[in-house]
Parts: C-alpha cells; sequence; structure tokens
C-alpha cells in the first residue's frame, strides 16, 4: 500500500514540477517526453516555463550569397498596420450642429506609409480621402454609419477599421 501512495504521489508530483525526460534510441536520435522511460535521464524545467508555438516555415535556399548581400542579414518583412481605427468621432456619439460637415480623424498605427491610400464607407457610399483627417460634406441630422479602409499603392487592402456608428442632431427653434 505505501508503495502504491509513494508512486501517486511521486506521479502527482511530478505533473507539477514540469519534470521532462531525454533519452538517445539505438540509431542517436535524441527524444524528449514529459513521461519517464526505461534509460530517459530527468531534465529540470524552470518554473515558468511556458511551451511556445513554433512557426514552420519553407527550407532556405542554399545559393551562395555575394559580398554585397551578405551585408543585409534580415530579409524584408511584408508590411502590416497594427490597427485602424477611427478616433473622431467616437462610436454611439452624438454630434450637434456640425453644419453638415463633419470632421474625421483617423489613428493609424503605424502611421500611414507613402503611397497608401484611405477609402471611407461613409452610409454606405465609398469615397477616397487624403490623410488620416478630413472632412465629409453634407452630413445632416440623423444616424450615420462610418468605416475606414487603407490601400496600398497596388490598390491592395491593408486594413480596415471596425463599423462606427454615430449621430447628428441639430437644435430646432420651435414656432407656436
Amino acid at each position: 500500500m505505501r508503495t502504491l501512495i509513494t508512486l501517486i504521489v511521486a506521479f502527482v508530483a511530478s505533473a507539477v514540477m514540469a519534470q521532462a525526460y531525454t533519452w538517445v534510441d539505438e540509431d542517436g536520435v535524441v527524444h524528449y517526453s514529459d513521461r519517464p522511460r526505461e534509460g530517459a535521464t530527468e531534465i529540470q524545467l524552470p518554473r515558468n516555463a511556458r511551451p511556445t508555438r513554433r512557426v514552420a516555415s519553407a527550407p532556405a535556399a542554399t545559393a551562395t550569397p555575394t559580398a554585397q548581400q551578405a551585408d543585409t542579414t534580415e530579409p524584408a518583412k511584408p508590411f502590416s498596420y497594427d490597427s485602424i481605427e477611427i478616433s473622431s468621432p467616437a462610436p454611439e456619439e452624438t454630434l450637434w450642429n456640425i453644419g453638415g460637415v463633419l470632421t474625421v480623424t483617423l489613428n493609424v498605427r503605424p502611421a500611414l506609409q507613402p503611397g497608401h491610400r484611405v477609402r471611407v464607407y461613409f452610409d454606405g457610399n465609398e469615397q477616397m480621402v487624403s490623410g488620416s483627417s478630413f472632412q465629409i460634406q453634407e452630413v445632416y441630422r440623423g444616424v450615420h454609419n462610418l468605416q475606414a479602409e487603407v490601400l496600398d499603392e497596388t490598390g491592395k487592402l491593408m486594413g480596415r477599421s471596425q463599423p462606427n456608428r454615430f449621430y447628428v442632431q441639430q437644435n430646432s427653434i420651435v414656432r407656436n
């Protein structure tokens, strides 16, 4: 009975302590496991060890680089925007007495790149605008929807904001 309890405690402790085991098979291949086996040696992992996700990539070409190419150590990564947000008007905001002119401000991170353009959908109608701050004309009282997209120089979609609904109100004079 003691042996059984000792084995259970050892098993639970090994699971809690995040132990790992390694061994080399008859072909010389090194194996790792979280379960002990005959001939395996225990590896102590750090307490804060977390599994990491590795992304498989295609094997690199084995061409010999020239002296000029050897200076560049990292391949160019494709550019992408971290976020595109409509910061003004805010979602569900009520705007008063704007005189038909809506001022829109986008928050684009990183900043809008040279050659990239902004396409805006205002109440379903597409408009090309310049920059991340612009005005839309003829915006009158009611419920409106706004969404922005960033396109690269070839017209490829680089990112899109969340749809933004806002309201425009206009004071009126009540006449008796």
